[in-house]
């Protein structure tokens, strides 16, 4: 009876159970096996020793000889080793094993003696069981302490002020009302500190000496004529007009209409700036004819200073003002000498800075000429320009406020109505240059709401080209 060949190099059955020792603890652990089992060979092979699991140790595995072999933990990182790559791994449990092969049963041989159990793995080599993912525990005690609505809520920034200038709407609220309140504080001491001043004896000797007005040469004639009147309420309609078209064009980025003229259509321009120019044309015409007749009627000798008393005049005139004790007005005949510098500095000086710096800003200035630009250069004009527009402004309002507050039906009625009298007493109770003064800036404001693209285009073809954008 023939009998099965020993094989003693055949691992016994207690180093199987100790290879399959890591796949049971981690179905007991409730994961896959971190390692999958491996089929018996049907013959043995010497194990390859590699380093010891811990320090101090034996290599591992074990010496011997074993039938099967567990995959490497760096199998996981991606790295099989040489001895894992000849063993054949078990077959998934959904698909069939194959069919054994029929061999004549074989009688039983004597069992070769038992090899010793190869040792457990140790617990460092154990594969590290991971966290379940999931919801937490639940605390072992009773919250006291719950996140706010800050933790999971953010407000959204607040947007940005917008800006006017420099600061905001509210700074700039805040300024007005702290400076007024300022420039109020201000006057009040200027106008205690005047008033003590001239109570001194040599201040009144000074008033006494100059009363605020000389005498005015004796051809200067008497009296304001119609002309004048007129040419003044010209003067006023056209400089309101060219003030707030010129503050347009400082705050127009984008225009809407251009303009350009019939025999240069590549001269292109904003409405804007051709109704400002339009307007500053008729401004100068204006005062062209305002000159031509003060020096042909005489009145220049009313506002041209014909005598060197006029700064002690005008010294005193402003004393006066600012003590609010005011001169006597009597513009029919002559105006104080602070009146006349004011007058004089307005048409003889101010009016002509703003016509050439503004006619070197302008489309008609020749471009072409290269060493005319350089001797006079547009960043200039540009500083000259806008503080010429502020002087005007500050001066309308001035003199409009001194009209109204020193006697307003006879200084309307000089300048509006041509009436007058040597008396400044005179023509107090007539209303007619009050009305006409109320006409005047009826039409001022008509032609403030009319100045707008709807208005002026139809006029503006007239001259040009009107296109959009």
């Amino acid at each position: 009876m023939a009998s099965a060949p020993a094989n003693p190099q055949i691992t016994p059955p207690e180093s199987d159970a100790a290879a399959s020792a890591p796949v049971q603890v981690a179905h007991s652990a409730g994961m896959e096996p971190a390692f999958p089992r491996v089929a018996p060979l049907e013959s043995a092979t010497a194990l390859r020793r590699g380093l010891p699991r811990v320090p101090g140790g034996e290599p591992w595995p074990p010496e011997g000889l074993a039938t099967a072999a567990v995959a490497d933990v760096a199998t996981s990182a991606g790295g099989a080793s040489e001895s894992q790559q000849n063993v054949a791994r078990v077959p998934d449990a959904g698909t069939p094993a194959p069919a054994a092969e029929t061999t004549p049963a074989a009688p039983a041989a004597p069992a070769a003696p038992a090899a010793p159990a190869a040792p457990a793995a140790p617990a460092a080599a154990t594969p590290a069981v991971a966290e379940p993912a999931g919801p937490r525990a639940p605390l072992p005690f009773t919250r006291s302490v719950w996140p706010g609505r800050a933790a999971t809520h953010r407000p959204a920034p607040r947007p940005e002020p917008a800006r006017i200038g420099p600061f905001t709407k509210t700074q700039w609220a805040g300024a007005v009302v702290f400076g007024g309140l300022g420039l109020l504080f201000a006057a009040a001491m200027a106008v205690l500190l005047v008033r003590f001043l001239l109570s001194l004896d040599g201040m009144r000797d000074f008033l006494a000496t100059y009363p605020g007005e000389y005498h005015l040469p004796d051809a200067a004639p008497v009296g304001i004529p119609a002309w004048l009147g007129w040419q003044h309420f010209f003067n006023a309609f056209l400089m309101v007009l060219i003030i707030r078209s010129g503050l347009t064009i400082r705050r127009e980025k984008r225009p809407a209409v251009f303009w350009a003229p019939k025999n240069n259509p590549k001269g292109k321009t904003s409405l804007t700036i051709w109704f400002h120019q339009a307007l500053d044309i008729f401004w100068l015409v204006n005062g062209v004819v305002f000159i031509v007749l003060l020096f042909v009627t005489g009145q220049w000798m009313r506002i041209v200073p014909t005598s060197w008393e006029v700064i002690p005049n005008a010294v005193s005139a402003a004393l006066q003002y600012v003590s609010l004790d005011w001169p006597t007005e009597n513009g029919w005949v002559n105006y104080n000498s602070l009146q006349q510098l004011a007058y004089f500095a307005t048409v003889f000086l101010a009016a002509p800075l703003a016509a050439i710096s503004g006619y070197r800003m302008s489309g008609m200035w020749p471009k072409g000429n290269a060493k005319l630009s350089a001797a006079y250069p547009i960043e200039w004009a540009r500083k000259i320009h806008f503080p010429v527009m502020l002087y005007f402004v500050v001066f309308i309002v001035i003199h409009v406020a001194l009209v109204l507050a020193t006697g307003a039906l006879r200084n309307l009625n000089h300048m509006y109505a041509a009436q007058g009298s040597v008396d400044p007493t005179a023509y107090a109770d007539n209303w007619t240059g009050f009305w006409m003064f109320v006409l005047s800036l009826v039409a001022i404001a008509a032609a403030w709401v009319a100045a707008r693209p709807l208005v002026l285009a139809p006029v503006a073809r007239l001259f040009g080209t009107v296109s959009g954008r």
